[in-house]
């Protein structure tokens, strides 16, 4: 059994306004769903659990299904909709008996789930705006590699926060309030730590990717001006005045907000702590797909 989280509110946050991001619309989101099915059962899956799925992505999926058939069983989870980030964290914790769980969404998607999953792996799929962790997958060979894989997981590196976790990054604002909660200013950020730093990446993390690899805290300021891509169709100047490898754990005191994976989630929480941490397994969807290829026959 393989589970299904699709968040059908991924790809639609102040950054469509703000900057150049697109919508990633939920019929889409529910062309990948039957895509994974489709991949799921030829690698020989025989059911799949999902979460359920509203604002129109669960009717285009019905409607998949009766275009081109249904590829294997699927149950949707019996669970109340709350419209909040608990639905995901209930429909996990529902799925960690899974051989693996496939994540439709953003950054912040999952890092919701990583937090409920345990050791359960992931096959992460961008459907959102700022994907530094997600990848860019064709769903058919997502759903192969989440049915066919043995052991090519990895195990990603995550950023502790409080009872909290962060993927990708944790950025320390001196805005005092949530409110949109998508950080876009890079003016606004004073610190930032990153589990990989990655100058391909779009979001908070660019910034570190920009001067070191790896896990990296950046403190910003008047020193080295770099040219970093924070959001789609938004590359800012931004002043660094340090950087440095996370070699332990770091207290910073944060009087505005702390922001997970590029939103503001911590309201004013004072002396503050970061560590690096041990996060999620991610299938290696490449690994799985070298692996079982044919093998040329021996003369």
């Amino acid at each position: 059994m393989v589970g299904i989280v699709a968040n059908p509110a991924s790809g639609r946050d102040i950054r469509r306004l703000v900057a150049g991001a697109s919508v990633f619309g939920n019929p889409e989101k529910a062309g990948m769903v039957y895509r994974v099915l489709v991949g799921l059962a030829a690698a020989g899956v025989d059911r799949a659990v999902m979460m359920p799925a509203a604002d129109g992505l669960g009717w285009t999926l019905e409607r998949l299904f009766k275009a081109h058939g249904q590829p294997l069983p699927l149950e949707i989870l019996d669970m109340p909709i709350t419209g909040t980030a608990q639905d995901t964290v209930t429909a996990v914790e529902r799925m960690r008996e899974a051989k693996a769980i496939v994540v439709l969404g953003g950054d912040g998607t999952h890092r919701v789930v990583a937090k409920a999953c345990g050791d359960t792996p992931l096959v992460a799929l961008s459907t959102g705006t700022n994907n530094a962790f997600p990848e860019m997958r064709e769903a058919t060979i997502a759903g192969l590699a989440a049915g066919l894989f043995t052991d090519q997981i990895i195990r990603e590196p995550a950023l502790r926060v409080h009872d909290d976790l962060a993927l990708v990054d944790v950025a320390v604002s001196n805005e005092p309030f949530i409110g949109a909660k998508a950080l876009w200013r890079a003016d606004s950020i004073t610190e930032l730590f990153v589990t990989n730093a990655n100058p391909a990446a779009v979001g908070l993390s660019a910034i570190a990717g920009q001067l070191a690899t790896g896990p990296v805290h950046v403190t910003l300021g008047r020193g080295t001006r770099v040219m970093a891509a924070i959001a789609p169709g938004l590359v800012v100047p931004v002043d660094v005045a340090h950087y440095e490898p996370i070699d332990g754990p770091v207290t910073v005191q944060a009087a505005g907000c702390i922001a997970l994976d590029g939103e503001r989630e911590l309201e004013r929480p004072g002396e503050t702590t970061i560590t690096l941490t041990d996060g999620p397994n991610r299938i290696d969807i490449d690994a799985v797909m070298r692996a079982t290829r044919l093998q040329p026959p021996q003369e």
